[in-house]
C-alpha cells in the first residue's frame, strides 16, 4: 500500500493547475473491494481470465478512474481508483446508497508452474492494518 499511496501522491501533484480559468478540482481515492464474482479455481500457462468483481461509489462525485493493480512475485494486489469531484458551489456531492457496481479486468497467465495469489484490498480496520479478499490460485501443469 505504500506504493499505492506514492502513486496517488504523484497523480494529486501533476492534476494541480495554477490556470486562471475555472477548473473542477479532483482528487483521487482507493475504493475497497467489496466481492469477487468470477475467480477461477486454477489456471493453464498462457490462457487469459476475465475476474469480475464489485465496488460501490460513496457520492456521486465519486467515478471510476482505474483499476489498481500491482504485482509482486506471485502476488497481485488489486483495488479500485475513483476520481472524486471537489464539493464546490458548481459541484454539489450527493451520498449515495450502497449500491455495487460491477467491473472487469483480464489476467493472462505467464507462469507455468506455481500459485498466484490474488489480494483484493477491502480497506483498514480499526487499527489502520490493511484487509484483504484473497484467493490462491494455482496453475495446472
Amino acid at each position: 500500500m505504500k506504493r499505492l499511496i506514492l502513486f496517488l501522491g504523484v497523480i494529486l501533484t501533476w492534476s494541480c493547475s495554477t490556470d486562471d480559468a475555472v477548473v473542477d478540482e479532483f482528487s483521487f481515492e482507493i475504493l475497497p473491494i467489496r466481492t469477487v464474482i468470477d475467480m477461477p479455481e486454477s489456471v493453464n500457462y498462457n490462457d487469459v481470465y476475465t475476474i469480475r468483481y464489485t465496488y460501490s461509489l460513496p457520492s456521486t462525485c465519486h467515478t471510476f478512474s482505474d483499476l489498481y493493480y500491482l504485482t509482486e512475485g506471485q502476488f497481485r494486489t488489486v483495488a479500485v481508483i475513483s476520481r472524486v469531484l471537489e464539493d464546490t458551489d458548481t459541484v454539489i456531492c450527493e451520498p449515495l446508497e450502497e449500491e455495487l457496481v460491477e467491473g472487469t479486468f483480464q489476467f493472462t497467465v505467464l507462469n507455468n508452474a506455481g500459485t498466484y495469489i490474488f489480494r483484493f484490498w477491502q480497506g483498514v480496520d480499526e487499527a489502520g492494518v490493511d484487509q484483504y479478499l484473497v484467493y490462491e490460485v494455482p496453475i495446472e501443469q
